[in-house]
This record gives C-alpha cells, sequence and structure tokens, in this order.
C-alpha cells in the first residue's frame, strides 16, 4: 500500500463508521477493515467503471457484509439510518470538496469527522471547515511519486475557530512542522509564480486582481521559506 494511502488509513478513528466518497478501488475501506480499525463503511463512486473496480476487489478481500458499495455523486449515497460518523474525500479539487460537504450540511448532515485530501485548493477547505464549526485536529504534508498531498483532519466541534490566512493557506499543523517536503513544495510554486507573474505583466490587458492575489501568495511563501 503506498503512503498517502497508509496515511489516511491511520487518520481514521478506530471503530469509525466511514463514507469513503470516490472510493475507486475501495482500497481505503479495505485496509481500515483488514486491519480490523473499522468494522463497517460505505465505499462510494459517482463512476460505475470504478464502483464495478470496488465491489470485485471487495469480493475478493471477502469483506461483502462489511463494506457496502453505492453508486451515486458525493454524499446522496448516505443515508440518516447509515449512522456513518466519519466522511473520507480524496483525490478530488477543494472546490468540489467543499461544495459536496455542503450539499450535505444544508441537508442536515453534520458529520463528526472529516478525512480529506484536496488535490487543490487546499486554502479553500480549511476555510469552509473553520466557518462550518470544525476544528483541525491533524494534517500531513507527504509527497509521493513526484506529486505531494495535504491531509486534513477536522472534528464538529460547533464553533468558529479563527484561523489566519497563513494558516488557511498552508495548513495550520503542516505551517507548525514545515518539513523537508513544505520547503520543496513551496520553493517550486515560488518558482512557478515568478514566470505565471511575469506573463501576466506583459499582456496588454492585465489583470490586476489576479496579478496583486499572486503578489500576496508570494509574500508569504517567502516569509516562511526565509524564516
Amino acid at each position: 500500500m503506498n503512503l498517502r494511502l497508509n496515511t489516511l488509513a491511520e487518520m481514521v478513528d478506530p471503530g469509525a463508521r466511514i463514507a469513503d466518497i470516490g472510493t475507486d478501488h475501495a482500497y481505503l475501506p479495505i485496509l481500515l477493515v483488514k486491519n480490523n480499525k473499522i468494522n463497517y463503511a460505505i465505499a462510494s463512486d459517482i463512476g460505475k467503471g470504478p464502483l464495478e473496480n470496488a465491489k470485485a476487489d471487495i469480493k475478493e478481500a471477502g469483506l461483502e457484509e462489511k463494506i457496502d458499495t453505492r453508486l451515486g455523486a458525493g454524499l446522496v449515497t448516505v443515508k440518516k439510518e447509515d449512522n456513518v460518523d466519519t466522511v473520507v474525500i480524496a483525490g478530488m479539487g477543494g472546490k468540489l470538496m467543499s461544495d459536496i460537504l455542503n450539499d450535505d450540511w444544508l441537508k442536515g448532515f453534520h458529520f463528526d469527522t472529516l478525512v480529506l485530501e484536496p488535490n487543490v485548493g487546499e486554502a479553500g477547505v480549511r476555510s469552509w471547515l473553520m466557518i462550518h464549526g470544525y476544528e483541525i485536529v491533524e494534517e500531513h504534508l507527504i509527497a509521493e511519486a513526484g506529486h505531494t498531498y495535504e491531509l486534513i483532519k477536522a472534528k464538529l466541534v460547533n464553533k468558529v475557530l479563527p484561523l489566519t490566512e497563513k494558516q488557511l493557506f498552508f495548513g495550520p499543523f503542516i505551517l507548525k512542522e514545515k518539513n523537508q517536503v513544505f520547503k520543496e513544495k513551496w520553493a517550486g510554486q515560488l518558482v512557478y509564480h515568478e514566470k505565471l507573474l511575469k506573463n501576466l505583466n506583459k499582456a496588454k490587458k492585465k489583470d490586476i486582481e489576479r496579478i496583486h492575489h499572486i503578489e500576496f501568495e508570494n509574500k508569504m511563501i517567502k516569509e516562511e521559506l526565509d524564516d
């Protein structure tokens, strides 16, 4: 199993009832049940192909009675009677992730624990969590196969715990740890941003708002890399 998957598994509480949204092969639920960390999971996916893969892998593992497969978009596959307390969403854009969580929030689904791995737009996810009364309790920034991943675990505390601009952008725990992956990721991002700024400033019609936004992000990145 890969580092990303193992780290996500470690972030799930023992005995949790989970819904793995966008499950693909159901690798995570299978790993958790096999290790006796949980004894029930929903493996949900919007695609028929990925869900068939999940069903085949679950059957091969002999876990059909402990892992339900559901076909559908986002969290529409999860019902109140499932008593799910933990939602895992990994490997999709932060905007889509927040939209999925928000749709269910408006229907009265307020899950106790969220384990999330947005592949872009992480700051927006943290902002959604903060506004909706979640406390970020654990984060990991890892590198694997040429990619970096930000993994976020949050608990519902029903009160807004304000995060600074930098904490939203980098992640409060990731910022505190500031490991080697952090330095490499943001040094690379800074180089990319500088090239982007040059191109934006060359444009006949300048996107001033975007230029200022990137300049602001660059300032934060430089401050943390120089610290």
